[in-house]
C-alpha cells in the first residue's frame, strides 16, 4: 500500500499542477477555471494510485491490467471536456478550455503513478502553450484579435448579413454575445480575428452599409 504521507504529497502536487492551469483559465473566464481543473487532476491522480495499489494488492492471483481503471479517466473526462465546449451560430468556444482539462487529467495520472518529471514538464508546457503562445499567436499567424460592437434591427436574417461581411472580407469571428434592446434592436458583441492587411476604416464602412445597422464601433 503506499504510503500516507506520499500519497498526500502526490495529491497535493497535483492540485498544485491543476490549480497553475486552472487560474490562466480562470482568469479569461472559461468554463472551467481554478477549482474545477484541481479537482479534475487531483482525482485523476487519486485514481492512478487506486490502480495502481489494486493491482499490488492482487498480483499474486490475478493478472489484471492496472491501467485499466486509470484509463476511463480519459473518458470521463472527455465528457467533462465537451460541457465546456459551446457552439453560437459558425463560432465554437470552449475547445481550449476542453484541451487543458485532458491534459491537466493526463498529468494527474502522471503525478499518481509517480512520474513527476513528466507531470511537471506538462504543466509547464500547458502554461507556456497558454499564456505565452496566446500572445505569439497573431504574430505567428500573421492576424490580430479585436472586439467589435454593432447594433442592428432585431429581424430575420440580420446577423447572418453580418457574419457574411466579416466572412467576405476574410475576419473570423471567435466569439459572439447577443443583447437584446427593448427597442427592437439587438447590440452584438464581436470577439475576431482579423487578417494584417485589413484596414480599420474599410471594415467599419463595410458593416455601417448594411441595411439595418445603426451603430459600428470598434477598438482597431
Amino acid at each position: 500500500m503506499t504510503g500516507f504521507w506520499l500519497v498526500l504529497g502526490r495529491l497535493a502536487l497535483a492540485a498544485l499542477l491543476g490549480g497553475l492551469v486552472g487560474i490562466e483559465r480562470e482568469s479569461l473566464n472559461r468554463p472551467a477555471g481554478f477549482r474545477t481543473h484541481i479537482l479534475v487532476c487531483v482525482g485523476a491522480a487519486l485514481v492512478m494510485m487506486v490502480s495502481l495499489d489494486v493491482f499490488n494488492m492482487f498480483r499474486q492471483v490475478s493478472d489484471a491490467d492496472p491501467g485499466r481503471i486509470a484509463a476511463q479517466v480519459v473518458t470521463g473526462v472527455g465528457f467533462l471536456g465537451a460541457g465546456t465546449i459551446l457552439r453560437e451560430g459558425a463560432t465554437v468556444r470552449g475547445l481550449t478550455t476542453a484541451a487543458s482539462l485532458w491534459v491537466i487529467a493526463a498529468g494527474g495520472l502522471a503525478v499518481g503513478a509517480g512520474l513527476y518529471p513528466a507531470a511537471l514538464a506538462t504543466a509547464a508546457i500547458s502554461l507556456i502553450t497558454l499564456v505565452l503562445l496566446a500572445r505569439l499567436e497573431p504574430l505567428l499567424m500573421r492576424t490580430r484579435y479585436d472586439t467589435l460592437r454593432v447594433v442592428i434591427a432585431d429581424r430575420p436574417g440580420q446577423i447572418g448579413k453580418v457574419g457574411t461581411v466579416l466572412g467576405g472580407m476574410e475576419v473570423n469571428i471567435k466569439d459572439i454575445r447577443v443583447r437584446e434592446y427593448a427597442d427592437d434592436r439587438l447590440e452584438l458583441t464581436l470577439f475576431v480575428r482579423l487578417p494584417m492587411g485589413l484596414a480599420k476604416g474599410e471594415l467599419l464602412d463595410r458593416l455601417r452599409g448594411i441595411e439595418g445597422v445603426s451603430e459600428v464601433a470598434g477598438a482597431l
